[in-house]
């Protein structure tokens, strides 16, 4: 193991300063160092999701406020005049009564409180559970932020990892390829040396291309799911002690369905279903409401401009009950339909648990799995170290030929290469694991 610890400062130096020559793509652009709690941090405030998710609260709020409003007073104005062509007229003995004056005008003044509405009382009952529903897709959505953006967050890191590592392989190839080069042309070894140390260079130099390319995409994506400034260049800053650290996690831990928010979630909609239901047994219920009114009314029979000489005002107070007897069936058939959407949703519910029980069983599995492998690599890395080092000690004493100096090398790339994936692999796991357990901290 002492060899491992030598090796390690030097494989996971990009993830101590992870600067290094993978941030120079935009040199005139301000750059930003980030641990990986920082970048959740800044996620959680600006990510569009999230946004997306307080601005739907927003209105929320204001659609239950619309609702509630009418408890309130309703008051209403309306004004009239018109001029009567042809009044009516009738006979009242041998007299011809006209029915109205020419000229004739209103000013209409009525406040109308409802004192018992079903509509009303359901928007009340519905208010809380809307709310609990609206704070529940926020939560939704900084969970999935927090996964993803640590997902995004060791995907770059992984893959700056992979870049140090063929940078590293480049400049030990380069000098493989002079000293094979310099061999056959003092007679030592025939062309096939050098020839086979280019065609690995130039596997190495395709390589670092491809990463250096995966790398800016695998930024942007992050700037993305963070919503950092795209003119703004990130570093990801983070501490090897600390990554191994945080791979552990318990997995004798018994999952709590009432902890996952999907299920929160479905059990705020039954309760608004139950309140539908509710409300069509309370549609048997009457509407009672208080109204009160002022109507002052105008009249001239002959000129215009003598209209609003003068008034006759009338006023109004009362109580109005409305009760719907029969709507063809309406009410038992909406009825039924809340119930039975009740019932569906009971299903969804318990189909919910088998599907969170299945996550759950899977992503232990997943963690397990690739925990193993994990270990298995870090053993492996240290064995290829020392096979690669006994072989080019060997090769330069003329001991082994080239090509096993080169399998040896490939072998200690790819295990190097190996072990960095199946750490990323771990931690993604383990956020699997947590979001299936329903512990993913938001809180940050």
């Amino acid at each position: 193991m002492r060899l491992i610890k030598r090796i390690k400062p030097l494989l996971l130096g990009c993830l101590l300063s992870p600067a290094l020559a993978l941030a120079q793509g935009n040199t005139g652009a301000a750059t930003e160092s980030l641990t990986l709690e920082q970048c959740v941090d800044y996620a959680l405030e600006n990510r569009a999701a999230v946004e997306q998710a307080l601005l739907n609260k927003a209105i929320g709020e204001r659609e239950i406020r619309s609702n509630l409003s009418g408890w309130y007073p309703q008051i209403n104005a309306s004004f009239g005049g018109s001029y009567n062509i042809k009044p009516q007229q009738f006979p009242v003995g041998d007299e011809i009564i006209t029915s109205t004056q020419k000229y004739t005008s209103n000013l209409l003044f009525e406040a109308n409180q409802n004192l018992f509405n079903s509509e009303l009382l359901l928007a009340s009952k519905a208010a809380r559970f809307t709310r609990q529903q609206l704070d529940q897709e926020i939560t939704d959505t900084k969970i999935n932020t927090v996964v993803e953006v640590s997902k995004g967050f060791y995907d770059v890191l992984l893959t700056q990892e992979q870049l140090r590592i063929l940078n590293v392989n480049l400049v030990r190839q380069e000098k493989q390829y002079n000293d094979a080069r310099s061999r056959y042309e003092v007679g030592l070894v025939d062309k096939t040396d050098y020839q086979r140390a280019a065609i690995t260079l130039a596997n190495i130099r395709s390589d670092i291309k491809r990463a250096t390319e995966a790398i800016k995409a695998k930024e942007a994506y992050l700037k993305q799911l963070m919503g950092f400034p795209i003119e703004k260049n990130v570093e990801l800053v983070y501490d090897y002690d600390q990554m191994e650290q945080a791979v552990l996690v318990d997995t004798t831990e018994v999952i709590e369905f009432a902890n996952r928010i999907e299920l929160q979630q479905l059990q705020t909609q039954r309760q608004l279903l139950s309140l539908n239901t509710a409300y069509n047994k309370w549609s048997y219920l009457p509407t009672v409401s208080a109204f009160i009114n002022y109507n002052s009314q105008y009249y001239s029979s002959t000129d215009f401009a003598d209209l609003y000489q003068s008034a006759y005002p009338t006023s109004v107070v009362g109580l109005r009950v409305s009760l719907p007897i029969f709507q063809g069936l309406r009410r038992v058939q909406n009825l039924r339909i809340a119930q039975l959407q009740e019932e569906s949703l009971d299903v969804a519910i318990e189909d919910t648990r088998k599907a969170i029980n299945t996550e759950y069983q899977a992503s232990l599995a997943n963690y397990k799995a690739d925990y193993t492998e994990w270990r298995t690599l870090e053993s492996n890395l240290e064995m290829a170290q020392e096979v690669y080092d006994i072989i080019k000690l060997q090769y330069d004493e003329g001991v082994k030929a080239y090509v096993d100096l080169v399998v040896a090398e490939s072998e200690l790339r790819a295990t190097q290469i190996n072990y960095y994936n199946a750490l990323y692999n771990l931690m993604a796991s383990k956020l699997d694991y947590q979001r299936a357990l329903g512990n993913i901290d938001i809180n940050q």
